[in-house]
């Protein structure tokens, strides 16, 4: 019984430890991802100046999109963290 018990307090430890370590990885990867959307936006619009606009348009909608994974993920954790 005392085994079952210490079990499974290092069973929830690990879990915390797992579920900090996804969040963390999580918002690891959107800075990553946007990082190298606004470098390709950047290189795009320094090639061709005149599509400036839908360039930035296209950039703003991913990033978006980018941002609303990694907030998804980290919501995910921190429901797996407090459960």
């Amino acid at each position: 019984m005392l085994s079952t018990i210490m079990l499974q307090v290092a069973g929830a430890g690990i879990a915390k430890i797992g579920a900090t370590l996804g969040a963390g990885i999580a918002a690891i990867g959107a800075g990553i991802g946007i990082g190298m959307i606004g470098k390709g936006a950047v290189e795009s619009i320094g090639r061709q100046p005149s599509a400036a606009s839908e360039i930035r348009t296209s950039m703003v909608i991913m990033g978006a999109l980018i941002e609303g994974v990694a907030l998804f993920a980290i919501v995910v954790c921190f429901l797996a963290l407090f459960q």
